[in-house]
């Protein structure tokens, strides 16, 4: 369909979604394919590339996802998780 663009995603050999990391994996943060306020607020979590984080534990129906990153711990659903790519270990 004109004038809608299909999301592209950078996908290399271990990157995946963060929503895709099982508790207790790390993996550093590549890039954000969120936009506007949302991107503004993950960067400001601390969400920046080239940052490692974990992922601690996942609620038992899988939504919200418990995450530490720059020293703390936050709580992402899986939404937002899954806008956020990450290079595995």
């Amino acid at each position: 369909m004109p004038g809608l663009k299909k999301r592209r995603r950078h996908r290399g050999e271990n990157c995946c979604m963060l929503r895709e990391i099982k508790p207790g994996q790390r993996a550093k943060i590549r890039c954000h394919h969120a936009k506007g306020a949302v991107r503004q607020r993950l960067l400001d979590m601390g969400f920046v590339p080239e940052t490692e984080i974990e992922v601690l534990r996942k609620a038992p129906l899988g939504d919200p996802i418990e995450c530490y990153v720059a020293n703390y711990t936050v709580a992402l659903r899986n939404s937002e998780a899954d806008l956020i790519e990450v290079e595995c270990d």
